[in-house]
């Protein structure tokens, strides 16, 4: 396997804290070390304002790089409302890092997926060395 991927939706999240851009650049900024893994870009944070003349409050968009993959949140102020994709190809306290994301977006309703990406990721290298030159060989083949 390559690696898991945590998704959360949280629902009826805290306003303040879904449009406080500091706020999520701490969450992002925490979460790697919580998942002992190591950040290789520091988080980067945009606001969208959104339409003032509609329900649309705008959001914040954010995302950091880690040697093992990424973190990415979206929020939607005017419904309260997160979506986060934990992904790393090294396992993590999945349990952990749901519940440290819920307690601090205040969430009182939840939707979680989780997946094991890459499920025929040769990770073993000795397997990747058997299986990469018969892959190549088929692939040479294929292009003639």
């Amino acid at each position: 396997m390559f690696g898991p991927h945590l998704t959360l939706d949280l629902y009826e999240c805290d306003e303040e804290k879904l449009s406080d851009i500091n706020f999520i650049y701490r969450i992002l900024d925490e979460l790697p070390d919580l998942m002992e893994m190591r950040k290789i870009s520091s988080p980067q944070v945009v606001l969208h304002k959104g339409n003032p003349n509609s329900f649309d409050k705008g959001g914040i968009s954010g995302f950091v790089l880690i040697a093992e993959s990424h973190v990415s949140i979206h929020t939607f102020i005017g419904y309260g409302f997160a979506s986060i994709d934990v992904f790393s190809c090294k396992p993590f306290n999945k349990e952990k890092i749901k519940n440290y994301l819920i307690e601090n977006f205040g969430a009182k309703k939840v939707e979680e997926n989780f997946i094991e990406r890459g499920k025929e990721f040769p990770k073993d290298v000795k397997k990747a060395r058997e299986i990469f030159p018969k892959e190549r060989k088929q692939i040479l083949k294929f292009l003639k």
